[in-house]
């Protein structure tokens, strides 16, 4: 992966690498078990400038983890338990490194505490929905990060040794706060009392031994002696537990291989993904495109295309123009997404997309993830809709997840919007809910009518289902996209980010949306405060020999 000068912009970063090409991690398999061993190496950082110490982690780090975490879906249907650790001795992970932290733009902070967001998220998912149920063995100091790590596993195990500990140091050390969920996994998913995760969230040192059992912050503490054995021992119990409820996934696997994307200075060239970047309009265009002629009916037609299987293919890259957009345009603030191709292939393809078979679901599952990282992305989209478009079931999403969506109601009726019934329930967002029952809140009727129309809407019946925005015709077509792109482009960046964020959270509240709706809002804001990152901030000295002045003031 390409070096980033965090501070200041230079070679944009990527996020495709192998295992082949890991420099922290070590992901080895055998029959049901996998194990991730973290070896974060000090030199191996994404820049100079900040040694990654006592395995502390930057964005390159989490770059392996979540490729391990897709190959292990894709490569390895059979694995059934998931051992993460350390392969060093007597430290387990000390967290993000805050060198780098400290070092970074506000902007690669945030996007950084969210792509780890997602991909913490994605070891859950991958026990949800793969059957992958992963056992975190901490075998030494388990701070910040590292222990937000831990919380994102099924279940940890803690070495009795005096050493060992788990901590959420990032309050009283650093003046911010644990960014990636792991206030809110302390008191949603682990259920730790209140008051008992204050006093742990404010001891610097970290809780060890039977009293982070007691008070549910580990599921079991293991004295050095019998440690070893008794994370394999509970290995291969998950494991054999697991294998009823998860026979149906079985090898072989499919190779999670290069896309070989050429990226340019203005975009980059897909098979299925046109993305394109006007910089000095500080605007971006996507353009997915659905081919036409034979594709896969079958699971079995599916898997033999693999990788190449195009509703796969073609939302691996828009999932990777999305991380392009996150963390290398930070100035563009408005993308148009648009599609073309042909209808019957979508309707095709959504057809196969229910099916049960284990490489279908997780292609399926997939689409779900790029979808929500497209829900979660800081910028405003705005989906066009012309003749030739292909707004059809699953590409739907797009429409439904962006902004707003345009219309064009041309004279001879030719833009059509359709639903299937991929709208009605495979691709839930972080609250728990279609994207169309989000949008129908007020009437969930509405929702169930649209996925149930029949044929494709024009402009007009879009816009009276609800589906469209606005649908402006042949005439003004030009002229009112033109004006809204300018009138969005020229709003505040902050406000709009703000304003799109609580406008996409609509509905119930999950432990997702708390941590992107309310984490990730309190954290923005944090870290640019003076208490953090001021001259005399906490994040600023941390390391040095002098001690943070605070603004005692509450707002």
């Amino acid at each position: 992966m390409a070096t980033h000068d965090t501070a200041g912009a230079t070679t944009p970063l990527r996020f495709e690498t192998s295992p082949d090409r890991y420099r922290h991690w070590h992901l080895s398999v055998e029959g049901a078990v996998a194990r991730l061993a973290m070896d974060v190496q000090e030199e191996g950082g994404l820049r100079p400038g900040y040694p990654l110490k006592l395995n502390s982690y930057d964005l390159g780090v989490d770059v392996e983890l979540c490729d391990a975490i897709q190959r292990l879906r894709f490569e390895h249907p059979e694995v059934r338990a998931l051992l993460v650790t350390s392969a060093k001795d007597r430290i387990f992970c000390s967290g993000a490194n805050i060198f780098m932290l400290g070092s970074s733009t506000h902007a690669f902070k945030v996007n950084f505490c969210k792509y780890t967001n997602e991909t913490r998220l994605s070891l859950e998912d991958a026990s949800l929905h793969s059957g992958i149920h992963s056992v975190c063995a901490v075998n030494g100091p388990c701070a910040g990060g590292g222990y937000e790590l831990a919380l994102a596993c099924d279940e940890i195990l803690l070495k009795d040794d005096g050493n060992s500990t788990v901590s959420l140091p990032e309050v009283p050390l650093l003046g911010v706060l644990p960014g990636t969920g792991g206030l809110t996994r302390l008191v949603d998913k682990r259920k730790v009392r209140r008051d008992l995760a204050d006093v742990f969230s404010t001891v610097a040192e970290g809780i060890k031994g039977r009293r982070a059992k007691e008070w549910g912050l580990v599921d079991e503490v293991l004295p050095s002696s019998r440690f070893k054995d008794g994370v394999e021992a509970r290995l291969a119990a998950v494991a054999k537990a697991q294998q009823p409820a998860w026979a149906h996934r079985k090898g072989p696997g499919v190779t999670w291989t290069p896309l070989g994307v050429e990226h340019r200075a203005d975009g980059a060239t897909y098979r299925h993904v046109a993305y394109s970047v006007d910089a000095s309009g500080r605007t971006a265009r996507i353009v997915l495109t659905v081919p036409t002629g034979p594709v896969p009916t079958t699971p079995a037609e599916a898997f033999a295309q693999g990788m190449d299987w195009w509703v796969l293919r073609a939302f691996r890259e828009l999932d990777d123009a999305l991380l392009d957009l996150r963390f290398n345009r930070p100035n563009v603030g408005l993308v148009l997404i648009e599609t073309a191709g042909d209808p019957a292939t979508v309707r095709s393809t959504d057809a196969l997309l229910s099916s049960a078979d284990w490489f279908v679901a997780e292609v399926r599952h997939y689409v779900r993830r790029t979808l929500k990282r497209f829900d979660l992305t800081s910028k405003t989209f705005f989906a066009l809709a012309t003749p030739g478009s292909c707004f059809v079931g699953t590409v739907l999403e797009l429409a439904l997840a962006a902004d707003r969506f345009y219309v064009k109601d041309d004279e001879a009726g030719a833009t059509k919007v359709e639903t299937t019934n991929a709208n009605g329930g495979p691709f839930p967002m972080a609250n728990g809910l279609t994207r169309l029952r989000t949008r129908f809140l007020a009437d969930p009727k509405r929702a169930d009518a649209a996925v149930a129309h029949e044929a494709p809407m024009d402009a007009r019946e879009a816009l009276a289902a609800g589906l469209a925005t606005l649908a402006p015709d042949d005439i003004d077509w030009d002229d009112e996209i033109r004006l809204a792109v300018e009138e969005r482009v020229s709003l505040s960046p902050d406000g709009l980010t703000g304003m799109e964020a609580n406008l996409r959270f609509a509905g119930p509240e999950t432990t997702e949306t708390k941590i992107f709706g309310r984490l990730s809002a309190w954290q923005n804001w944090i870290f640019i405060r003076p208490n953090a990152v001021g001259e005399k901030g906490a994040l600023s000295l941390y390391g040095k020999p002098m001690r943070p002045e605070f603004d005692w003031r509450r707002t």
